[in-house]
């Protein structure tokens, strides 16, 4: 095949991912945005297999099998409440790739370099198109090389730290080593000096040198960002991906992998820095590790948390005329979306109006609730955004909380030495009454201490969601 082919393939399959990325964008058509980037991909990898270039066709069957079994069995396995951190865990692949791919195309650079120009002329592949570069291209080969491996391996430590702590295998809690960001500074401009060094040298030691300050780059930056920051984080290290592997399609002169990285880059960035809004976060602040931050003591909490039953939620949802249900991750842990969709089945059957609110980080992952909303077949019409349903709680009679914190945590507007504190949240409390479906009276995963608990108008419904809802149901007249 030639490279026309090839080519070819390559803009109907950037189409495609950028289709992909349009339908995304809203529920309807997200399923078939989903068709259309796999689409796209295996017509990215047919073409790349089928090109210029192509060869070790065993090895590349083997290992294109191996990861789609591998793949299939996480999908499967997999539940929805675990998606965050098996987002995580893949962007720490596609970083763990970029440092792997940087160090191939440095060793066979050096391999190309040392050759004649007679047996220069006899290779083809990846190893032709080396030869073909002047002494200024190979400089900027060597620079693109350079930012491919650096963000990969940012990337990669990152994601591992990331995952562990959404799985809870590392403590949420930021924490930072002593000398904290002054670390990150330090290993930041070795980088740098590395890049200086390589630039000039070609050798292997400053790119071995910066791939070991760049990973502890990776690992204390995210170290240092709390459980509550961790939906900007995954989007971040999203955008980190796709930025290594644009800088690794560089190096390859791959075309579609540097449109394909810039598609992620972009749109991980772009949604990251919506979510920090959303969060009144500086998009600085936290991709430099929770840099800044309230200093002072937070407010102290007065008050008890007032425990009911499911036949009072049962009488006060019987009796009201309109709902707003707020979700958080703990229905996702609870695996309780199901109950939830038929509670507001039988509330609808009844002539109430019933709506859910949504906060732009509620769980763990962008997007995490509106996706278990429509996996339980909640009409997407009354599933609403923060700013299209906040004013509405004053002349609402009940607001049920499912397993959210932070996001219905009047601190925000209250505390100014709250570690959420300006963060805009769904004003719950204005509710005539409040329910908060919850295990037990801890802080949660951010450890934060939720003033909403103790206020009169909040009742806690204790237990795990699923089972709460369970026995709540029959009781819906």
């Amino acid at each position: 095949m030639d490279f026309g082919f090839t080519t070819a393939a390559y803009v109907v399959a950037a189409i495609l991912f950028i289709l992909s990325l349009g339908g995304l964008s809203g529920q309807e058509s997200a399923k078939r945005a989903v068709w259309y980037g796999i689409v796209g991909m295996a017509l990215a990898v047919l073409a790349t297999l089928i090109g210029p270039g192509a060869g070790l066709w065993p090895a590349s069957i083997i290992l294109i099998g191996l990861g789609g079994a591998i793949g299939y069995q996480l999908a499967m396995r997999v539940q929805m409440t675990q998606m965050p951190e098996l987002v995580a865990a893949m962007h720490s692949l596609v970083g763990l790739a970029a440092v792997f791919v940087g160090y191939i195309a440095h060793i066979e650079l050096g391999r190309v370099m040392a050759m004649d120009e007679a047996s220069a002329k006899a290779l083809d592949g990846f190893a032709a198109l080396l030869a073909k570069k002047d002494a200024v291209e190979v400089a900027i080969l060597r620079v693109e090389l350079f930012l491919g491996v650096f963000i990969g391996a940012v990337t990669f430590t990152g994601s591992v730290i990331a995952y562990g702590k959404l799985a809870g295998k590392v403590d949420s809690a930021a924490k930072k080593l002593p000398g904290g960001h002054i670390l990150n500074a330090a290993a930041a401009g070795l980088s740098l000096l590395c890049l200086v060094w390589y630039f000039n040298t070609g050798g292997f030691f400053p790119l071995f040198v910066m791939t070991l300050a760049a990973l502890f780059i990776g690992y204390h930056l995210i170290m240092g960002i709390g459980g509550a920051d961790m939906p900007v984080v995954v989007s971040m290290l999203n955008s980190y991906s796709g930025w290594a592997a644009a800088a690794i399609g560089f190096s390859l002169g791959n075309d579609l992998l540097i449109v394909v990285g810039a598609l992620v880059g972009s749109s991980g960035a772009i949604l990251s820095y919506i979510m920090c809004k959303a969060m009144n976060r500086s998009f600085i602040s936290v991709i430099l590790g929770g840099f800044g931050g309230p200093a002072g003591e937070q407010m102290a909490v007065e008050g008890e948390q007032v425990a009911i039953e499911a036949e009072g939620v049962a009488t006060a949802l019987n009796e009201a005329d309109s709902v707003i249900i707020i979700p958080g991750y703990g229905m996702a842990v609870a695996q309780a979306q199901q109950g939830v969709a038929e509670l507001v089945r039988k509330l609808r059957a009844k002539g109430k109006n019933v709506r859910f609110a949504i906060h732009p980080v509620a769980g763990r992952l962008p997007g995490h609730m509106n996706v278990l909303l429509a996996e339980a077949k909640v009409p997407y019409d009354i599933v609403m955004e923060m700013d299209e349903i906040n004013e509405d709680f004053p002349e609402t009679d009940v607001a049920i909380v499912i397993g959210s914190n932070d996001i219905v945590n009047p601190a925000a507007q209250d505390d100014p030495n709250s570690p959420i504190a300006g963060m805009p949240v769904l004003e719950c409390w204005r509710a005539k009454q409040v329910f908060v479906s919850k295990r037990g009276q801890g802080t949660g995963y951010s450890g934060i201490e939720n003033p909403l608990f103790f206020k009169e108008n909040t009742r806690m419904f204790y237990g795990d969601a699923k089972a709460s809802l369970d026995k709540l149901l029959p009781m819906i007249d």
